[in-house]
């Protein structure tokens, strides 16, 4: 990695290499726009963007308050725009249970930074946190990223089983070894789309309070959820003040706006304040989300998880078609993904190579896992992208290539899965 700057009429090389950092990443790969048929990351549906009700917040407060953009976070303080932090508070009290005010939300740059906050308040070199087996690789990744250990536990359909987690922190109690924090993705997890019983929610809240372990929760998904009864948030029931909550915008309105909030106790946010040194998430866009709260959002959300339900309908159909009893499915009750498992000869990662020589793309499963052992035949699709035609087509080429390299599925219909596929 080279640069060139003129130095007495001459050129001079700077060779870059000799001087990064040694715990910089390699170089990102230039981008090239997306795979034909893309199944990857948390897009959404193009054509449920509600860009004529955005555009016209936007106008209305451009107007309105666009003077306030002279100064850092709109004058409004750095826990986010007034406006905007009214409106979550008073989304969090109607749909998730958690009450609160503005000024128990802090709004970040998307849910992703909130759990960087987090992770920057509570973890050091050497501590221990426990999530889900199957979860979020992002929140993996940048746990591990900080020298953390993770120790996974199962999840099943109920989601986490706590009866696992309370026989780790057993171990973990008489070892000397607390951890800083159980992660769940409790409604809508990510990747199976599992929703936790209200029965286990309690049982977890019980469990942290006896062991002293605080709840991270996050429910980035929780607007999407379209079957079943919704459930309060771990924040929103008895004993929830030992949890922080996460909540984004980015499922439910468009994953570009990168807005998210934080709700926590007050001492939590006064620390997660402290860290926030970016200058402020973007003021423009609270105005515009705030203004779009008070007069679409409910309506949007509705329409938006019609058109989610009916793409994940023709998901499963194609994958009856293309894979057969081969593709044991989780069916979420919501959301935008669905998680799958192939019988052991498949190792999705070796898949996934050869399904990218042909324009397909989707999450590994490995990479969604604190152990990758136990996804290795596993894979993440995201259907929200995708027309309708080309989820199809992108399964049907998909089970092709698998077909190809692995074998499976095989012709003959006799797969490892017997009885029903799916969860």
């Amino acid at each position: 990695m080279t640069a060139h700057r003129v130095l007495n009429g001459s050129d001079e090389v700077i060779e870059f290499g000799e001087l990064v950092a040694r715990d910089c990443p390699a170089p990102a790969p230039r981008w090239n726009g997306f795979p034909r048929y893309n199944f990857i990351g948390g897009h959404n549906d193009p054509a449920a963007v509600p860009v004529e009700a955005l555009a016209e917040a936007a106008a209305r407060v451009i107007r309105a308050e666009g003077a306030a953009l002279a100064t850092y976070n709109a004058g409004a303080g750095p826990l986010g725009n007034l406006r905007l932090r009214r409106a979550v508070a008073l989304k969090l009290a109607r749909q998730r249970g958690i009450e609160g005010t503005a000024d128990d939300v802090l709004i970040t740059s998307g849910s992703l930074q909130g759990l960087d906050l987090v992770n920057a308040m509570l973890l050091e070199p050497g501590d221990t946190v426990l999530m889900e087996q199957l979860t979020y690789s992002g929140a993996i990744d940048r746990v591990r990223a900080r020298g953390v250990r993770v120790e996974g536990v199962p999840v099943d359909e109920d989601g986490l089983s706590v009866a696992d987690l309370e026989a780790r922190l057993e171990r973990m109690a008489g070892s000397g070894v607390r951890p800083k924090y159980i992660y769940t993705i409790p409604t809508i997890q990510n990747p199976t789309g599992t929703v936790m019983s209200v029965a286990r929610r309690r049982a977890l809240l019980a469990a942290s309070e006896r062991f002293g372990v605080p709840i991270f929760e996050d429910e980035c998904y929780a607007d999407l959820l379209w079957e079943g009864e919704w459930p309060a948030a771990l924040r929103g029931m008895p004993g929830g003040a030992q949890v922080v909550h996460i909540g984004s915008f980015s499922k439910s309105v468009a994953p570009a706006l990168r807005l998210g909030y934080v709700s926590a106790e007050p001492a939590v946010l006064g620390r997660l304040v402290a860290l926030k040194s970016d200058g402020g998430t973007a003021a423009l866009e609270q105005m515009i989300l705030a203004d779009f709260l008070g007069s679409r959002f409910d309506a949007h959300v509705a329409e938006l998880k019609e058109r989610l339900r009916h793409k994940l309908g023709g998901l499963v159909e194609a994958l009856d078609e293309s894979f057969g009893t081969a593709a044991r499915l989780w069916v979420p009750k919501g959301g935008i993904f669905l998680w799958l498992t192939l019988p052991e000869e498949v190792d999705t990662a070796a898949l996934a190579t050869a399904a990218a020589a042909e324009g397909i793309a989707f999450n590994v499963g490995s990479a969604w896992a604190t152990d990758e052992t136990v996804a290795r035949h596993s894979l993440r699709l995201c259907f929200a992208l995708p027309p309708a035609a080309d989820l199809r087509e992108g399964v049907r080429r998909l089970a092709a290539v698998c077909q190809r390299e692995t074998g499976i599925p095989r012709t003959s219909g006799n797969e490892r899965f017997d009885g029903d596929a799916r969860r």
